[in-house]
């Protein structure tokens, strides 16, 4: 069994074989769920490491405090997932890279199973709403400097780790994004990889001032 598509066409096999008629596992949901890997996963992963990549640069002595501590926790062997514990600084580091890079800021589009009535607006059942994360990552009243890159909005006064309840590019509830525990397993291991191995600083020519953080415009900022 060599991944996904694998497993798939073995319980489709099975399901044929048992004579299943009504099954998910089928051709088109086969395509779908592809198709899904690629769109949802490998382009948000991709540019959230961007980003990252992107502000080491920008920020030389937070890549150096990133590299320091991949050097006395991990050295020279490969990084885990398991050393995520370990590595406070480099995991809020990450964290605060999906929160101001905010990629994906109107989440995708959601549609209500019934009538609500919320904050004295009537929705009616079936209407597409689009919940708007940027609001949550940048709530001046949930993060102290909600418009600067700032890891600390992940660190307690000892230095460890610490989960914030507005942190949640994922989204949230029960249609909250189903590869959260992938990305985050895949950001942390190229992340920490890359900074291991490299040093990154801006183009020659270019201080780290003039490095724009600007967004692009689109369904996600790349």
């Amino acid at each position: 069994c060599r991944g996904l598509v694998d497993c798939f066409l073995i319980v489709k096999q099975k399901e044929e074989d048992s004579c299943v008629l009504d099954t998910h596992y089928n051709e088109e949901n086969l395509t779908f769920t592809v198709s899904n890997l690629f769109a949802a996963g490998t382009d948000t992963t991709a540019a959230t490491l961007r980003w990252g990549l992107l502000l080491m640069a920008k920020y030389p002595h937070i890549q150096e405090q990133v590299h320091e501590e991949l050097s006395r926790v991990v050295g020279s062997r490969q990084v885990c997932v398991d050393d995520r514990k370990n590595l406070p600084y480099t995991d809020a580091v990450i964290h605060e890279t999906q929160r101001l890079a905010n990629i994906a800021p109107m989440s995708v589009p959601h549609q209500t199973s019934q009538d609500v009535t919320f904050k004295g607006y009537f929705i009616k059942k079936g209407t597409i709403v689009f919940p708007l994360l940027t609001s949550v990552l940048y709530d001046e009243s949930e993060w102290e400097s909600p418009h600067t890159f700032n890891p600390s909005h992940f660190l307690d006064k000892k230095g460890q780790f610490v989960r914030r309840d507005a942190f949640m590019p994922f989204s949230a509830g029960r249609r909250m994004c189903l590869g959260e525990g992938l990305a985050k397993m895949e950001l942390f291991l190229f992340f920490t990889s890359l900074i291991q191995r490299f040093r990154f600083t801006p183009p020659p020519g270019i201080t780290e001032d003039e490095l724009d953080l600007t967004p692009a415009v689109g369904f996600t900022t790349p």
